[in-house]
């Protein structure tokens, strides 16, 4: 007769090992709690590739990047010519340009392979993620593991001030808060065609602070992240000590911002919309057409803005020039500069300029005033 199994046995831990591959995605704006979410993701078993950024006074708790990534990131954008915080609606056809390269595939593919050996469910953030999630989904399938989002929401005035308080950015309210409607109303589209497949979630920064453990569980759960669905006791105690609600360190209205009226509104309604994905069913078809309608309102703005702007455009190009023609002065002709080093670009063209012209505009006025490369 065979042996019955004891009705009170407990059954065994699943070997994580055995889990299938997966890789979370963490995406959103800059300070809008990415670091948070992706640290306790780690927390809770999931691995983020070795080595990480260090902690910095931005982020004493750390920033749970793998440095490679960042690396990665960073030198795709200088060849795309695409800022972190970019409004420029084509910024997107030009980093997608550079993620459909063969090479960069193969590249993201074999980095990602070589970290499946420690865990099969990896977790990868980085505020520049958003501007490259097509290749990272593609690299994620070629490696046999399926790709899920989670898209972490901070209503924009907070995440301005952040990055205005911590960043030392000078950039502007208008520019910042532009640039942030810009990454996510793309990072939603980028992600939808998840939905059918392995899933995406959007959650609150708010929420995640004032209880991680339900929105944690509802990533897992929404998500299908078997470290989540096991986690175990001492883990959650980790987290718990993690997780600090003093980490919400700057607040404030939209009003508080002073933005165009136009671009006020847009940010406004974006923000309703972008708040009903994180509502449990709240990812529907109607949200979806409602995002359309209000990014295509912002090419429509930026469009707009971009016209009107040329004048100061080409100003600022000939003040440049001019800047690098006399000799004796600091960015003269005899500083020991690179022209093609973002930096010395920044320090003389205001970027809400520069990010305001097209390729192909930028091309003319540099043939216009002899600068053609």
């Amino acid at each position: 007769m065979s042996a019955q199994p004891d009705a009170f046995t407990v059954p065994a831990d699943p070997d994580p090992m055995s889990y299938d591959r997966k890789v979370l995605f963490v995406a959103g704006a800059g300070r809008s709690g990415t670091s948070t979410m992706a640290g306790l993701m780690k927390i809770m078993g999931l691995h983020v590739p070795q080595p990480e950024v260090e902690p910095d006074e931005t982020n004493p708790k750390g920033f749970a990047e793998p440095a490679w990534a960042v690396e990665h990131h960073s030198r795709l954008l200088r060849e795309a010519v695409v800022q972190v915080s970019d409004s420029r609606p084509d910024a997107w056809f030009e980093t997608g340009r550079v993620s459909t390269r063969e090479p960069e595939r193969i590249k993201t593919a074999e980095w990602l392979e070589g970290h499946f050996a420690v865990n099969p469910e990896l977790v990868v953030k980085d505020p520049r993620l958003s501007w490259f999630l097509s290749l990272w989904r593609v690299a994620a399938i070629r490696c046999g593991a399926t790709p899920v989002f989670a898209t972490m929401l901070r209503p924009p005035s907070e995440v301005v001030g952040s990055k205005q308080k911590y960043y030392a950015n000078r950039l502007g309210s208008a520019h910042l808060a532009a640039s942030w409607l810009n990454m996510l109303l793309h990072t939603e589209r980028a992600t939808r065609e998840s939905v059918a497949d392995g899933g995406r979630v959007f959650i609150r920064y708010g929420d995640l602070l004032d209880d991680w453990t339900k929105a944690v569980m509802y990533t897992g759960e929404q998500l299908g992240l078997q470290h989540i669905l096991h986690a175990k006791s001492e883990r959650i105690r980790d987290a718990h000590r993690f997780v600090d609600p003093g980490l919400r360190r700057v607040s404030g209205s939209l009003d508080d911002l002073g933005l165009p009226k136009r671009l006020h509104e847009l940010v406004a309604d974006t923000w309703t919309e972008l708040n009903k994905l994180a509502d449990e069913g709240g990812d529907t078809p109607e949200v979806h057409e409602a995002l359309d309608q209000l990014r295509e309102g912002y090419v429509e703005l930026y469009e707009e803005s971009e016209a009107i702007s040329r004048s100061s455009v080409v100003a600022a190009e000939q003040k440049t020039r001019r800047g690098r023609e006399k000799p004796g002065k600091e960015g003269g002709a005899d500083a020991p500069v690179d022209s093609a080093d973002p930096a010395y670009v920044a320090d003389r063209i205001p970027h809400g300029l520069r990010a305001a012209i097209p390729p192909g505009v930028r091309r003319g006025l540099r043939r216009a005033v002899g600068r053609e490369r």
